[in-house]
């Protein structure tokens, strides 16, 4: 008989039957899965785990995509998310989403086929060395062997992987890496799985709040976090009557404490803080970043993992919780003040750029739509948009801060909450992730918006050193459009039509809206062309009126 389809119970589809089926008692309920051959015993079993109504199988084309669709279910659920991978160049194209993992904390696993470790270093086909092929990111790396046939073992492995995953034990979720070692035959019937038992792990206590004296003037800063952690943030700062700075993807951008334009009042209002208090993980701006590199102000991070942000390497006091005690009202009225000059200037001069797109989505969706932001400026844009009563649940790969997979990331993100999701990304962040915008024939569509913000280039650097003019520094402006904008010359519209997509181009707020307001059926992109030519000069006047504000409200008190 042929060895590929041994009809006797075989150990490559039995080890793929028992991780499948742990994974499942313990909770996982998204498997991302890319077709390959030594993989086919994981797919298989996924495959009969969907059947049995036991979990959910999402099948894609690429590796890269599949493991920041992944990222984004996993990110959405709060879950372990597994994507399964064939050997060779596949699992290393996971090496991306599992890096963004680790540093922003969402329970990935990495379940990646290979070959029998007595073939490695033989050049055999498609064989290379994957046992630590990430390097230092998991949290966890383990190995499985179809010819140990010991589904005790499997088990065990898999449960110390799901619980480290979700960081059960710790508070600190991550990427974990399960290399399997699969033997021919890869095509049998499993026969009958080993049950297991049934297996817990009581979450850690974080410990609890640690009160803050509300003497010194207190600031809250808020990073990259998820929406009940954000909104707890929100509800904190209001009651303690503390400004909060908060970033979009820190989802406490809510709330009567929140300055919207906190950003470009820092520089000058930096001075009259005594105290930070750091929630979440901030990434977004150097007038953060500054603040949180000063030596002479009290700089408290809350991290109930115990690993907490330091860039400036001025953290001196780091709690699991914190309760924060009634600041001065005037402290906070300063703030709002200030922050109502800044935003009277920039009504005053409506533009239609990239942070009046970024207003206009923020300010069309509510709680209950879920809003993806690309790298770059989209996110820093959104920074700027004005607080809302009812914000969107904001998503954003903020751990390593890259372009990578947004698209594929907010795919996962809709798949996760089973609803319409908007993304808006720029030009540049669409094309590195176009292939994720394909989604195969016989996988159910997913309800994604993509707002293209089509300024033709990397307009972020415009605002850097970079984009500084020639005035400043000399003969490098000529090498800006090459080195850093990088114009593609792709048409957005007919690259998206390429993949069948429906797609809108507006040119204004009225036609946004319109588009928004559209049902969404399976994927569709929104164009917005924007010219960059004044970013720089933009961002000079938005940090002008800063300036401004802080001179018309702090100084004059």
């Amino acid at each position: 008989m042929n060895d590929l389809f041994d009809a006797e119970p075989a150990g490559s589809p039995l080890a793929a039957g028992v991780i499948m089926d742990e994974l499942a008692a313990l909770g996982v309920t998204d498997i991302v899965c890319c077709p390959g051959s030594r993989s086919a015993p994981l797919a298989y079993a996924a495959a009969a785990l969907e059947a049995d109504g036991r979990a959910r199988l999402h099948m894609r084309l690429d590796e890269r995509g599949a493991g920041f669709t992944a990222l984004g279910i996993a990110k959405a659920t709060g879950r372990a998310v597994v994507v399964i991978t064939t050997s060779g160049t596949a699992a290393a194209n996971l090496a991306p989403a599992m890096a963004e993992a680790r540093h922003a904390r969402v329970p990935l696993i990495a379940l990646t086929a290979d070959r029998p470790s007595t073939l490695v270093g033989t050049r055999a086909n498609q064989t290379a060395d994957q046992v630590g092929l990430f390097g230092p990111v998991p949290l966890l790396s383990a190995r499985v062997s179809a010819a140990d046939a010991a589904p005790g073992a499997w088990r065990a492995l898999v449960r110390r992987c799901v619980v480290t995953a979700e960081g059960r034990l710790t508070c600190r979720p991550g990427p974990v890496h399960v290399n399997a070692e699969l033997s021919p035959p890869l095509v049998g019937e499993p026969g009958p799985v080993p049950p297991g038992s049934v297996f817990r792990a009581e979450p850690v206590d974080p410990g609890r709040a640690v009160r803050l004296d509300p003497g010194p003037r207190t600031v809250i800063v808020a990073g990259d976090m998820g929406g009940e952690a954000g909104r707890m943030w929100a509800e904190e700062a209001a009651r303690a009557q503390v400004p909060l700075l908060a970033e979009p993807s820190s989802n406490a951008r809510r709330g009567p404490a929140a300055i919207a334009g906190y950003r470009y009042l820092l520089p000058a209002a930096s001075g009259q803080i005594e105290r930070v208090v750091v929630a979440g993980h901030p990434t977004l701006s150097r007038p953060v970043t500054a603040l949180l590199s000063r030596g002479d102000i009290q700089i408290v991070a809350v991290d109930p993992a115990g690993e907490w942000p330091d860039p400036g390497w001025a953290v001196n006091q780091v709690v699991p919780q914190a309760q924060l005690g009634l600041s001065d009202p005037d402290w906070l009225r300063t703030w709002q003040a200030a922050d109502r000059h800044l935003r009277a200037a920039i009504d005053a001069e409506p533009v239609w750029s990239g942070e009046a797109l970024a207003a206009a989505v923020w300010g069309s969706l509510g709680d209950q739509d879920a809003l993806v932001l690309a790298a770059s400026n989209p996110v820093r844009d959104a920074d700027l948009a004005p607080v809302t009563p009812r914000p969107p649940v904001v998503f954003a790969n903020r751990g390593l801060a890259g372009i990578d997979g947004t698209i594929a990331t907010a795919a996962g993100v809709a798949i996760g909450r089973g609803r319409g999701v908007v993304a808006l990304v720029g030009d540049l962040a669409f094309l590195h992730d176009v292939s994720s915008l394909a989604v195969p024939a016989l996988e159910a569509d997913v309800p994604l918006t993509v707002v293209v913000a089509d300024d033709r280039g990397g307009s972020l650097f415009a605002s850097l050193e970079y984009g500084a003019p020639r005035s400043q520094i000399g003969d490098l402006a000529d090498q800006f459009e090459r080195l850093f904008a990088l114009p593609m010359g792709a048409e957005v519209p007919r690259v998206a039509a390429g993949f069948g997509l429906t797609v809108t181009s507006v040119a204004d707020q009225a036609g946004l809206k319109r588009a928004l307001a559209q049902t969404q059926r399976g994927i569709r992109v929104v164009h917005v062309p924007l010219d960059r030519a004044d970013r720089a000069r933009r961002d000079r006047e938005l940090a002008a009126w800063g300036r401004s504000a802080v001179r018309e409200v702090f100084l004059r008190k």
